[in-house]
C-alpha cells in the first residue's frame, strides 16, 4: 500500500517563496482543530492542545491503513493567530494572542474514525478540549511567503515556515 504525503501531494500549499510572495488557491479541507488564547510557550493549554491534536490525527491515520487500506503521512501542524488589537499581535504581547492549531484531514478519513479516534485518545489523555473538531475550513485565495528567521525576540533560528495571509471575501 501506498503512503500519501500530502506535503508533497498539495507541495503548492506547503512551499512558498522566500523574500516575495506567491498567490495560491486554497481548497477546502478538512482539519482537526482546537482553539484557545494565551503565550504558546508558556500556557499549559497550548501544550495540551497540540497532545491532542496529534493524538487523534495519529489514531485516525492508523484505523485509515487497517480498515480503509489508505495510508498516509501525518500532514504538518499549522495555525491561525490574532489579537482582538493588531497592535497586541505585531507588539509580541502573546499573552493576548488566539489561536486555532489543526492538522489537516484527508477525505477519505471519515466522521467515524474520528469518533473512533476521539475515544481512544479520551482513554490516553482524559476529557477533550471543549473546542476539538473536525470541520473544513476555506481559506480561498491568499498570497504566501516563507518565513526564515527568529520565532520570537530571542536569538532562536527557524528553519522556516510558510505564512499565509488570505484575502477574505465579504
Amino acid at each position: 500500500m501506498a503512503k500519501i504525503d500530502f506535503k508533497k501531494k498539495l507541495s503548492t500549499l506547503y512551499s512558498a517563496p522566500n523574500g516575495s510572495f506567491a498567490t495560491v488557491d486554497v481548497p477546502v479541507m478538512k482539519f482537526v482543530k482546537i482553539n484557545g488564547k494565551g503565550d504558546p510557550n508558556r500556557d499549559p493549554a497550548y501544550k495540551a492542545a497540540i497532545e491532542w491534536l496529534y493524538s487523534v490525527s495519529y489514531a485516525m491515520k492508523f484505523a485509515s491503513k487497517t480498515k480503509s487500506e489508505k495510508d498516509y503521512v501525518v500532514p504538518p501542524l499549522e495555525g491561525l493567530w490574532w489579537a482582538d488589537n493588531p497592535d497586541d499581535f505585531v507588539g509580541r504581547r502573546k499573552h493576548l494572542w488566539q489561536w486555532t492549531m489543526m492538522i489537516m484531514v484527508p477525505d477519505f478519513v471519515e466522521r467515524s474514525l474520528y469518533e473512533a479516534a476521539l475515544a481512544r485518545s479520551r482513554d490516553k489523555l482524559g476529557e477533550p478540549p471543549v473546542s476539538l473538531r473536525l470541520e473544513p475550513l476555506d481559506e480561498g485565495r491568499c498570497l504566501q511567503t516563507l518565513h526564515i528567521g527568529a520565532m520570537t525576540t530571542k536569538a532562536r533560528r527557524s528553519p522556516g515556515f510558510t505564512t499565509r495571509l488570505c484575502l477574505r471575501r465579504g
